[in-house]
Formats: structure tokens, sequence, C-alpha cells
């Protein structure tokens, strides 16, 4: 099954290497990230070229888009606007598509990249239910590795009684709950999803502001979670424990697990390795509001919020290790940033959070395609 004008086949683990040069803002090295966008768990080819071939992804397209049109941003990087909150971001297979949540009304929008001429409106694809109160709602999306052929899902969302996972199906119906009973607060509601494996599902919860419940294995609240099989009905276990507000889940479907969390002293960069064992790989005691993350086969791509900057942490291939500060690009330039996904054609999507956290423009909020650091680039898109 394909979605409306391209499908995905599923969430896969093809590696695009990217050459990021050591600048003001940019990382030294080369960075492989997973797209996210191939067959399921399967490597493929990486890419050698790491300027994209002869075109430079930050110029701006032969036919511009237009100010003069309702809604339509003139950054070409821009990939639709006027949206409502963004809340959950994943991109497709096709390299100019991704999927992306709107926060307050549940809905799931289909995006499309033009190069030229005004971009197509966003489709709605599927709508969940949600109660937006605090910071609740629909917050993360991931699809099913076989979403070429089951055309399923899976959305984190609140209800009025709980936070929960749930399936729904491009082919119709009402969403099917997965994992229900995530406890429910005045905030710390956010949540996010992604698969490790063809068939575990990692769920990273909030602490609903009690960090005694993340605390307590007993407690689903500010956990790591994995679920195998997910299905109506399924079962959790604890992976790890003492979440507080729950940032992003990102796997490089091989040896690493990332996890971004704020607690009331520092946010975090957490990696989980294969044995299950869990280290903090960054910590910022400025709290940037880390968000959204995309993983890589050594490294990983964070959205910050209160920063308002993409930040790139490079991870050693061997050991794993974060050794040097994650580098910020495009800072400044999109406002505060929320959802962060792996494109195939290794641009990193973002979307923005500013209609109800920030200060919006006309407009907000947006979902945006930031190109690959490339060498002698020396700092993000103008």
């Amino acid at each position: 099954m394909s979605l409306v004008a391209g499908g995905r086949v599923g969430v896969g683990a093809r590696k695009v290497a990217l050459v990021v040069t050591l600048g003001a803002v940019l990382l030294s090295g080369c960075a492989r990230f997973d797209d996210r966008a191939s067959s399921p768990f399967t490597t493929e080819p990486a890419w050698q070229d790491a300027d994209l071939g002869t075109k430079d992804p930050k110029a701006p397209s032969s036919a511009p888009k237009r100010p003069d049109l309702p809604c339509v941003d003139p950054d070409p990087a821009v990939v639709v606007s006027c949206l409502d909150t963004t809340g959950g971001l994943v991109s497709l297979p096709d390299g100019v598509s991704a999927l992306v949540g709107e926060r307050l009304t549940g809905r799931i929008l289909k995006v499309v990249a033009t190069e030229e001429g005004e971009p197509p409106a966003p489709i709605e694809v599927a709508k969940v239910p949600v109660d937006p109160t605090g910071d609740g709602g629909l917050t993360s999306l991931t699809l099913s590795p076989s979403f070429g052929e089951d055309g399923l899902i899976y959305a984190y969302t609140t209800t009025g009684g709980d936070n929960r996972v749930v399936r729904v199906s491009l082919e119709g119906g009402e969403a099917k709950p997965i994992l229900t009973g995530i406890p429910k607060g005045a905030t710390g509601n956010r949540g996010a999803i992604d698969f490790h494996s063809g068939d575990k599902m990692l769920v990273l919860t909030g602490d609903t502001g009690n960090p005694g419940a993340a605390a307590d294995n007993g407690s689903l609240a500010g956990k790591l979670l994995s679920v195998t099989g997910p299905a109506p009905g399924a079962s959790a276990q604890v992976m790890l424990a003492g979440i507080g507000t729950a940032g992003g889940v990102c796997s490089d479907h091989a040896d690493s697990i990332w996890v971004t969390d704020r607690t009331a002293t520092e946010d975090r960069l957490q990696r989980v390795a294969g044995d299950g064992a869990a280290s903090v790989a960054w910590s910022w005691p400025d709290r940037p509001g880390v968000a959204g993350c995309a993983a890589a086969s050594d490294g990983v791509a964070i959205s910050f919020t209160n920063q308002k900057a993409l930040a790139i942490a490079q991870a050693d291939k061997t050991t794993h290790a974060v050794t040097a500060a994650p580098s910020l690009y495009a800072q400044d330039k999109y406002g505060r940033l929320d959802g962060a996904a792996m494109g195939g054609d290794g641009t990193i999507w973002v979307s923005t959070v500013n209609k109800t956290d920030g200060q919006p423009n006309q407009y907000d909020d947006r979902v945006v395609r930031i190109p690959p650091p490339s060498s002698g680039s020396g700092s993000g898109p103008d």
C-alpha cells in the first residue's frame, strides 16, 4: 500500500553519509544518518557524495516560492506553513514527503516538499482523538515496520484519562489502543515512540510532573518501555527509569537507542546499549529544551525548543561515546524546534512549535527541511 502520492516501505535502517565540517557551529568528521526511509531494518548503500550531487541543496529553486501567495513561506527550505502546533514527525521514503501530526487537533497530515512552484496543500490522512490540555495531545508518530504493506501509523496521545499509544490505519476506521494506562498529569504528558526492530517498539513516557513516579518501576510514568509485537492489549517492559519530561526516542536499529529528556537541573541525552546498559552521553545544565531526535550509526540529531536550533551530536563508531559538545545548526532561524526526522535525500526534517510556546510569525507553524552540513558550508542555511 502506498500513501497518496508516495508511500513508505517501512521504518528502515538506511544510512546516509554526510560530511560535517568543524566551524563556528558544525561538527568535524563524517556522519551517517538513518533516514528511516528504506525497507524495514535493512542496510542499504551509503551516499558517497556529501553534497548530494552537483546541485547545492541550500540554493533557491529555479522558481522560488512566492511570498504573495497565501501562507507560502518564501524560504525554499520550508515545506509547509500555517499548521497548527505540530506534534510528531516522520519522513517518507521518497525523500520529499513526510507525515506530521498536530498536537492540539490530533490530525495526521502528509506534506510534500517541492523544488518549483507553489507547494501542495497538506493532506489529512488520519485523525486520532486527543485531550490537548496542558502539554498533552498528539506528541509522537512512527510507522509500522511493514507500513508499505499494512499502512499502519502509531501515535502517542493523551486522552481524558491517560496517555497511550494508539494505532490507526490509512484504510480508515477508529484508532485502536495498543498500550494504555500511562499516567496523565497536569504536565509531563509528552511521549515519544520509535521501532528498534521488526517487532520491538520503544515507548518513552513523561513523569507527569512527579519524579517519584519516574523512579517507581510499578508505574509506567517516566520510563523507556519496550513493547514486543505491538497490538491491542500489548504489555510493556521497563528498559530505563527516571525519565523527566520526555523529549524523544530514536533507534539506529543496530547498536544504540538514544533518549532525550528534561529534568529540573539539566537536559540529557542518554544512550541505551544493545545489552540494556544505559548511560548519560551528554548533559546540558543550561537546559536548551531537548525534543525530538533522529539516530545515526555514529550520532544523533536533536531538536531544541528553548535554544531554537538543531543540535548534532557525533558519537564514536566503536565506543558510541559523545566526546565533543553537540554543535548547533540553523539557530534562531525557525524558532522553537520540536520534531526531527532524517530524509531519504540526507536532509534533516524538523517541525516548529511557535504558536503555543514561542513568538509565531505569519507562517507558523512549519515543517522545514534543513540541508545537511557539507564540507566548507560553515553555517546553516541563510
